[in-house]
């Protein structure tokens, strides 16, 4: 029966049918009648005895010192062997008893029903009520509880409600039984209810106790219900059961996984009587919340003080979920030489535990420190390898996880999905589709693409290795797909630049009736801001608040990235207000979208906010990142240099090539050629094609032709296959005049197969996105819209700015090129169709060129509208005849 289904009525309204039909009631009556039951329980059990009894019902005898046995003999006897877990030797027990002359009774049957459970022979259990309907005995209180239980145990949690209807008498193991029937099969809400209908029964006779409390206590946890977690803490200092171990117990766990670190810390200090299980609660607390410093503390509190208890492996295995970081190396090997000393290491789980995290702190050193761990385990199992390849791969070593897999499987182990997982992750970061295509075959040889992990893995790797053909026809043979499935579909969509399959696969997913939670949500949410489609954007942020998914700080960051790059950074500050900011990912996407859209000082105020609301919130290299690229494009050059020094002396963040670039283009924007060279050269790597480009543009901006040839010379070694370099120094030489050196560049772009990137912009009107592309004659209205302003703007001192044209021609040639630029197409024809006062936003694919700058702030004011153009660098919102970069980009 489906373990999902709403229960039936249980309490007052007893309408559920017959515990038993007629036809099973007649067959039991007759099992009975006829003296076959114990024929039955031969069959039954025989079947399923353990390996540790050896007698079986069928050559078993009664005992003769046994036939003299009264019923409250035979009865202890059983008891003893069903709660000493003694279940095979109970029902052999009941099988003797059925021999002599002697009645079961309401305390037999319970003790066998809870026999059968133990050897999870169902059908024995029925043979036993059947027994109980003959006799009379269903009715009875302790009979119905053990019924009740069975049920459960099996999951059949329909027919326990049916036993718990019939009831004529229930006390409190009744209730109690019912309500873990419904916890154990995660019929939470359910729980609830009953608890509640319990309170309001009106028998004073029965009173929640200690069984009540901590079976309730984890499903306030499983609910996150913390309102009736705290009416459950209430009630137990109301019936003054709030002493008792367990119940503390069950209360600091509840707190910890609702995440109220402060409420479970104080049922901590109001715990007298700590135990390893108590202890061990409150620090798996701390390591769920990444807490490893309290984590830690705890460690070393627990073993102080005249209650001081010692840590057991699963403290350790606590402690080191909160481990698996480069930063925490340290502290795994602080705790590593704890287990030793304490004999705990030699623990097979400890030992694994120790390889897992040291093949997760990310760094050479700690990688050998798995290996050594891995050497010296006596009995290496499959878990212990899975951990020591997957650190390989995650951490920069996919040879060696390769070798480590092959190794594995040499000495006969057989690889599950988390080893493929982790091979095929190994495959991935060398970027290897010969490596992917042999692990891929090696699952098909071994008949391993049946497995739905595997499968998914597959997916993940053809997708990070840009052949989402061959993904799609992973995705399309899964037989049941899960969100993993769909996520990494999505996922590979947006991160390999196909928004529209992306959110066509979104739809579809959706439309599936499968619910996409927080990955394929961000990676949604990252098409829309690569299609700058605002209003589906919209819609999205709209999905994740009737599905509660604004809590995960993912989606959030994702929901403030699409606002600031469809243009509504007002927005974003919004959705920031409204998020929990103990989490730096939130700040920097924040100070990034205030950085894109110009306003440094802004970002520079919220960085210094962020540090000053919570001092153990450390700035990491995204964060410096985004507050360089402020700066930058704020002009702020002092500041930046300040933050650049800060970050390496302050905080300690050493800089990578993506700081340098930002502050290179921040001194060569600001014409300092010198400075930029001379951080050039003290770099403690090899400056990439990211440093040289933006560099160039500076030189051409600001006419330094003898840096720029220099600058183009190092570009062209480093990337001769990129379009946009020859094209970049092709417009240096053509500001100087220099055709020659022009004709040579689209020679050698020619020459090589590449083309230039022709400009393209769109705009997003009711839902749609037109686009529009250089020279675009497509419609005669748009021609004749520009022609009207620039007409209207020539009166604010607009003259076309011909240098712009970068070819050689006549000067009315180049203003004729001028009025084609895709950017102005797109604002003529957003004046045309676009309801007045409308704000009009622009995306374009290049970055937006001095004439086009200068017309579109001017025709803001001619007419009155506010424009936002986003082009590859940064936003543009042009109001009033102004722009919000104050004319430095």
């Amino acid at each position: 029966m489906s373990m999902t289904s709403p229960p039936l009525h249980v309490g007052k309204h007893h309408t559920s049918p017959p515990l038993l039909n007629s036809t099973t009631t007649t067959n039991h009556t007759k099992l009975v009648k006829t003296c076959h039951l114990p024929r039955q329980l031969k069959t039954l059990t025989g079947a399923s005895h353990s390996d540790h009894t050896q007698t079986t019902l069928s050559n078993s005898k009664l005992p003769e010192q046994l036939y003299n046995n009264n019923l409250y003999q035979w009865n202890t006897i059983i008891s003893r062997h069903t709660n000493n877990d003694l279940y095979h030797d109970a029902i052999l027990a009941f099988y003797h008893f059925l021999q002599t002359d002697h009645t079961p009774d309401n305390f037999t049957l319970p003790c066998v029903i809870k026999a059968c459970v133990g050897i999870s022979n169902f059908k024995s259990g029925l043979v036993v009520q059947g027994m109980a309907v003959k006799m009379g005995l269903i009715s009875d209180v302790y009979v119905g509880n053990s019924l009740v239980a069975m049920y459960g145990k099996f999951g059949i949690v329909e027919d326990a409600v049916k036993v718990f209807d019939i009831m004529p008498q229930r006390n409190l193991v009744t209730w109690n039984s019912l309500i873990s029937v419904f916890s154990d099969n995660g019929w939470f809400r359910e729980s609830i209810d009953l608890f509640m209908e319990l309170l309001v029964s009106g028998d004073e006779l029965i009173v929640p106790d200690v069984a009540t409390l901590v079976t309730l206590l984890p499903v306030c946890a499983a609910e996150k219900d913390v309102w009736f977690g705290r009416m459950i803490h209430s009630l137990s200092v109301k019936l003054g059961l709030y002493q008792d171990l367990k119940v503390q117990n069950a209360l600091m766990d509840m707190y910890l996984k609702c995440g109220y670190m402060l409420e479970a810390g104080k049922v901590l200090d109001r715990n007298e009587n700590k135990n390893v299980v108590t202890w061990n609660s409150v620090i798996l607390g701390c390591s769920r919340e990444g807490d490893a410093q309290q984590a830690f503390q705890l460690l070393h509190d627990m073993q102080i003080g005249s209650d001081s208890v010692k840590p057991d492996r699963v403290t350790i295995l606590n402690v080191l979920k909160v481990c698996l970081h480069r930063s925490q190396l340290l502290r795994v090997k602080e705790l590593h030489g704890y287990s030793i000393r304490h004999g705990i290491e030699a623990d097979q789980l400890v030992a694994n535990a120790f390889v897992a995290a040291y093949a997760k702190c990310e760094c050479g050193s700690s990688l050998r420190l798995a290996e050594n761990v891995f050497k010296m385990m006596n009995n290496m199992p499959l878990s212990s390898w899975n951990s020591l390849i997957s650190g390989f791969a995650q951490n920069g070593n996919p040879l060696k996880a390769m070798d480590s897999f092959v190794k594995m499987t040499s000495l006969g182990f057989k690889p599950d999905w988390y080893s493929i997982g982790s091979l095929l992750l190994a495959c991935t970061e060398l970027k290897s589709l010969q490596y992917g295509k042999e692990a891929h075959g090696f699952v098909i040889r071994n008949g391993l693409e049946t497995d739905l992990h595997i499968g998914n893995s597959i997916l993940s790797f053809y997708t990070q290795c840009d052949k989402p053909l061959s993904a799609k026809i992973i995705f399309d043979g899964l037989e049941n797909k899960n969100l993993v499935s769909w996520n990494a579909m999505i996922t590979g969509y947006s991160q390999k630049k196909q928004p529209l399959e992306a959110l066509n696969l979104f739809r579809t997913m959706v439309y599936s009736g499968i619910q996409p939670y927080e990955i394929a949500v961000t990676s949604v949410l990252n098409a829309c801001t690569q299609l700058s489609a605002l209003r589906l954007g919209q819609s999205v942020h709209c999905y994740t608040i009737k599905k509660n998914l604004t809590r995960d700080v993912y989606v959030n960051s994702s929901i403030i990235d699409m606002y600031s790059k469809t243009g509504c950074v007002n927005a974003s500050q919004k959705v920031f207000n409204q998020s929990d900011k103990n989490h730096i990912g939130l700040w920097t996407v924040l100070i990034t979208a205030y950085g894109i859209h110009g306003d440094g000082k802004e970002a520079m105020k919220l960085f210094y906010e962020m540090q000053d609301s919570n001092m153990s919130m450390k700035p990491d290299d995204f964060t410096f990142i985004g507050i360089l690229m402020a700066c930058n494009h704020g002009g702020l050059v002092k500041e930046g240099l300040r933050f650049f020094n800060e970050m390496q002396t302050v905080h300690g963040v050493k800089p990578k090539l993506e700081h340098y670039a930002c502050l290179i283009d921040m001194l060569g924007r600001a014409r300092r050629f010198d400075d930029a060279m001379t951080l050039i050269n003290e770099m403690p790597e090899e400056p990439d094609a990211r440093i040289w480009s933006s560099l160039l543009s500076s030189c051409r901006v600001h006419g330094n032709m003898e840096l720029g040839k220099k600058v183009a010379d190092k570009l062209l070694q480093l990337e001769p296959y990129k379009a946009e370099n020859y094209v970049l120094s092709s417009n240096l030489f053509a500001s100087f005049g220099r055709w020659d050196d022009v004709r040579i560049m689209r020679q050698r772009m020619k020459k090589r197969g590449l083309k230039k990137e022709v400009g393209c912009s769109w705009i997003e009107l009711e839902g749609k996105a037109y686009n529009f592309f250089a020279g675009d004659n497509i419609l005669p209205d748009i021609h004749d819209m520009w022609r009207k302003l620039e007409n209207d703007i020539t009166r604010y001192g607009y003259k076309p700015d011909t240098k712009c044209v970068l070819h050689e021609l006549t000067e009315d040639e180049k203003v004729d090129i001028l009025r084609g630029h895709s950017e102005k197409l797109a604002v003529s024809f957003g004046l045309l169709r676009a309801c007045k006062g409308i704000t009009l936003r622009i995306y374009k694919n290049l970055r937006i060129c001095e004439d086009c700058h200068n017309a579109i702030k001017l025709v803001s004011k001619a007419v009155d509208r506010e424009i936002i153009v986003r082009d590859n660098k940064r936003f543009h919102r042009f109001r009033h005849g102004r722009c919000s970069c104050a004319d430095y980009w």
